[in-house]
């Protein structure tokens, strides 16, 4: 959670030093240290000064502030820069797509303090005619406030669930406890969140509840119960604790995790059966009897289903498909083999080659590819050809290092505004894969978007499509696509479409990875790692796979690493408009 607060804490600094017209470099310094932070995957309060100045981008300055921040809940210089801009400023700059100096326009030009009044601006047309601010940029400036107050309703899964696992660890460290779990939409691992649930068992659900209201996440008490309370954290963030009986637990963690619709099957399921199902546990109609309850299987099993796993209970079919004996073998993280969307700092991630191959190999992959962004990308310091060549030969220097571990060498290639390639072909044929995804022209008509990502998808060297509608969970909406074109496509010629796991991305989403499925394309499940850290995100990025309904077989790169380079040469072998993709 510290290595969370702690880059929001960098970010917004780097915006106001952007505000301010500062150094460039130290703004681009804070903004690094961000994105590190929030890949790293030890918290920084454990981390002695050596091992933070072991942190890509983390010198003496950096370090201390971070432990300042855990040592006094606060950063001195971050408090006194918020103090040198107007206030409101910053509430501005949540808003998506409003950088930093459009909001110092805004505020100055036309006075805007707040996101109601800038709502109000844009809508009553005061905005028109300041400088650069179009009628498409109101158009934005109106998506980008919905955004915003959408996030203030609901918050990213990737914000949500490291706060709900750090208060359950900090809850087994204050009380005495039997069985605990999150349930909810989290265990669903649905991408955004309302509220955090917490199902338990103990012997002293009293002093459990003690712990509980004063864990250190906790702005304040809403009800202190016996054996349930109510708390507020951050942002606004409800979390709710139940104690149970060891013999209700299983119903207690079925009922507080499906949801309503879900439920709603499973009861009348019950009902049609003489049963009754409840958070207690499940009962026979006719005398109360208690069947079962103790473990969360018990509610499926007597009800004559199978398990239905804890992603599939949105009420989408689940329930028939379970009757029909016709429930997917979900994807499992282990089925994953290796990572095809991977950065290192020869683009803009933060460790060398060898680091990022380490930390996958120590992860259990037996492969990954090195996809460095192309030449087109000068923010992310993209590859001319000469570099590329040049990083192939260290790739190949460092597989001759390995006997169970390979390196692919590849690219993330930019979609031009047109929808022609960053590289020419040949420094694509070169390559053992490729990646190409849009990172500008996000603006463009949908018919334009939509034809530039099938014209990549066209071209015989490229492998798979990134992050297909580029959205940032609660920063930025998907830029206009027709998914449905683009996957018809993808069967057409045979390419793989992401399911990024970064989880602000979480891009494809999992009602088109079970699109994607019926129409026999396959997935591609990559973290985009920028630090080594990130690839603990994969688990996002599977869950997107289950609740997509996906098997091991509908992942690319769940293959051995001989399947995958079959495929990568049938996929150059092809010709455009025949097979299905597999």
């Amino acid at each position: 959670m510290k290595n969370l607060e702690l880059a929001r804490i960098f970010s917004e600094m780097a915006d106001i030093l952007e505000i301010r017209g500062d150094n460039p470099f130290k703004i681009r310094a804070y903004r690094r240290a961000a994105l590190n932070l929030e890949g790293l995957s030890k918290g920084v309060e454990t981390l002695s000064r050596d091992e933070l100045l072991e942190i890509p981008g983390i010198g003496e300055e950096l370090a201390a502030k971070i432990e300042e921040y855990c040592t006094t809940g606060a950063v001195h210089a971050h408090e006194k820069l918020k103090g040198e801009i107007p206030p409101g400023l910053l509430e501005l700059l949540a808003v998506p797509g409003l950088g930093p100096k459009t909001a110092k326009l805004l505020h100055e030009k036309a006075g805007v303090r707040s996101l109601e009044e800038l709502e109000r601006a844009a809508a009553s047309g005061k905005l028109a005619g300041l400088p650069g601010v179009g009628e498409k940029t109101v158009e934005n400036i109106l998506r980008g406030v919905a955004t915003v107050r959408r996030g203030q309703e609901r918050h990213p899964l990737g914000l949500i669930l490291p706060v709900a696992a750090a208060m359950v660890e900090e809850l087994r460290k204050r009380a005495r406890l039997g069985r605990i779990s999150l349930a909810g939409s989290i265990r669903r691992w649905r991408e955004t969140v309302k509220d955090i649930d917490i199902v338990a068992t103990s012997s002293e659900p009293g002093k459990v509840m003690d712990a509980f209201v004063r864990l250190p996440e906790v702005t304040a008490v809403v009800m202190h119960g016996p054996t349930r309370s109510s708390v507020t954290i951050r942002d606004g963030v409800n979390v709710d604790l139940r104690v149970v009986p060891e013999e209700s637990y299983g119903a207690a963690l079925a009922y507080l995790t499906g949801s309503k619709g879900h439920n709603i099957r499973i009861r009348d399921l019950a009902v049609r059966q003489g049963l009754k199902v409840n958070e207690y546990g499940i009962f026979r109609e006719g005398d109360d009897t208690r069947l079962g309850g103790e473990q969360e299987e018990d509610v499926y099993r007597l009800l004559g289903l199978p398990f239905v796993a804890p992603e599939l209970r949105e009420d989408l079919g689940e329930v028939e498909a379970a009757l029909a004996g016709r429930l997917p073998q979900l994807v499992e993280a282990g089925d994953i083999r290796g990572d095809l969307h991977v950065h290192s700092r020869w683009s803009d991630g933060a460790h060398s080659i060898e680091e990022v191959a380490d930390a996958a190999r120590k992860r259990g992959l037996s492969y990954l590819a090195i996809t460095d962004h192309s030449q087109g990308l000068g923010v992310a310091r993209g590859l001319t050809p000469e570099r590329l060549r040049e990083q192939r030969r260290e790739i190949e220097a460092l597989n001759r290092k390995f006997s169970d571990f390979t390196i692919l060498h590849g690219t993330e290639m930019d979609i031009r505004g047109d929808g022609s390639l960053d590289f020419p072909d040949e420094v694509l044929a070169e390559l053992d894969l490729v990646v190409a995804s849009i990172h500008s022209g996000f603006r463009q008509p949908q018919e334009r978007i939509t034809a530039r990502i099938c014209a990549a998808m066209r071209h015989p060297y490229v492998d798979i499509i990134a992050h297909p509608t580029g959205r940032l969970l609660g920063e930025r909406d998907p830029y206009p696509v027709d998914l449905e074109e683009v996957l018809r496509v993808a069967r057409e010629t045979g390419t793989a479409i992401e399911i990024n796991a970064y989880p602000m991305r979480l891009d494809l989403t999992d009602t088109w990875a079970r699109r994607a499925k019926e129409l026999g394309v396959l997935l591609a499940v990559n973290t985009d790692t920028h630090a080594v850290g990130q690839f603990d995100t994969l688990a996002y990025g599977i869950a997107v796979a289950r609740r997509g309904w996906l098997e091991r077989d509908d992942i690319l790169n769940a293959r051995e690493l001989p399947e995958l380079r079959a495929w990568l040469a049938a996929k150059r072998a092809r010709k455009p408009g025949k097979g299905k993709g597999r």
